[in-house]
């Protein structure tokens, strides 16, 4: 396979290569692109560094499969140029998810919807993507209805700035100054900011209404209700989601563990006696979406809470559109 990878050298980028490598996918050869700003620069790839080429509508000649992970701007301008190439792209931004036309997969969940496509093929929001790949061994057995869902997203989801600030106004709070704010519309460090992507008319932020949209186009479900509270924390890595499920028909807290311990991609930690659930910091790192706190809901007579956490570089945007790409190839 020629791979080309729009947005070599930001964070998913950069996570991009080296899940490619550790899943040792058969790249024939690699084309790095990025804006002028980093083209020139290199990137290193299976021990070698490998030039950043620049990223424009000239730069998908002879490509197989493009991975896009450079914003919905740039998708939207150059990933029709990458598909008239002969390219099959794997898009990481938001620009074609709810494209009709365009599947959106999480291989754990619809691989199969990964072989209908007409060039491009859509990587969820990072927070969506863990929360089907805990609900959707629920749904198959039991039937979701409802979904209420607060996420504790991480600074890392916004980029290298908001780490950076994040780690900044640490450091100028412990000697005592006025934290600077620059990233996010408040200060980051040691509080909690109710809003991610910018606010509708209905109160919701878009990625509020992304985890909606997104969920039941993956579940194939229209009536799933779902509504999300996205919360940014001040954690370096990896989303954590409470998850709240009303089911169709009752499932015990035992029988939720038994079907999620059997489910594609999950590990299930979940036992408070011995103080095992799983934390950011047990996700950061891992391809897995780890789930706990399994209990039945105290207010709903079919309801489930869970605890859902995933590193959101990988399976909530590199690794995933890795595993995409090792659908087509398989």
């Amino acid at each position: 396979m020629k791979v080309a990878l729009a947005g070599a050298t930001g964070a998913v980028g950069r996570e991009i290569l080296k899940v490619l490598e550790d899943r040792k996918f058969p790249v024939t050869g690699l084309r790095p692109l990025a804006s002028e700003r980093s083209a020139g620069s290199t990137v290193a790839f299976q021990g070698r560094d490998i030039e950043v080429g620049l990223l424009d509508e000239n730069a998908f000649e002879g490509i197989n499969i493009a991975f896009f992970s450079a914003g919905g701007e740039i998708s939207r301008q150059l990933v029709p140029c990458a598909v008239d190439a002969g390219a099959t792209v794997i898009d990481n931004s938001s620009a074609f998810r709810m494209d009709p036309e365009v599947p959106l997969v999480v291989p754990e969940v619809n691989p199969d919807d990964a072989r209908n496509h007409n060039g491009i093929i859509a990587n969820p929001n990072c927070s969506t993507i863990q929360l089907v790949v805990a609900l959707a061994p629920l749904h198959r057995e039991a039937g979701i209805l409802r979904v209420l869902a607060a996420t504790y997203q991480a600074v890392s989801g916004t980029g290298k700035a908001a780490i950076d600030e994040l780690k900044r106004q640490v450091s100028e709070l412990e000697e005592g100054k006025q934290p600077t704010v620059e990233v996010y519309p408040k200060q980051i460090a040691f509080n909690l900011i109710p809003h991610i992507d910018t606010f509708q008319e209905n109160g919701y932020t878009r990625e509020e209404l992304k985890m909606l949209d997104e969920t039941r186009k993956i579940l194939h479900d229209d009536t799933i209700r779902v509504s999300a509270t996205c919360v940014r924390v001040p954690v370096y890595r990896a989303h954590s989601e409470a998850v709240f499920v009303e089911t169709r028909r009752k499932l015990t807290a035992q029988e939720a563990r038994d079907v999620l311990s059997q489910a594609p991609g999950v590990k299930v930690l979940d036992n408070p006696e011995k103080l095992e659930y799983p934390t950011p910091l047990t996700a950061t790192g891992s391809c897995l979406t780890y789930v706990g706190r399994i209990r039945e809901d105290t207010a709903l007579e079919n309801g489930l809470a869970l605890w859902v956490v995933a590193d959101q570089l990988l399976k909530g945007a590199a690794l995933n559109a890795v595993q995409i790409a090792e659908l087509l190839i398989d």
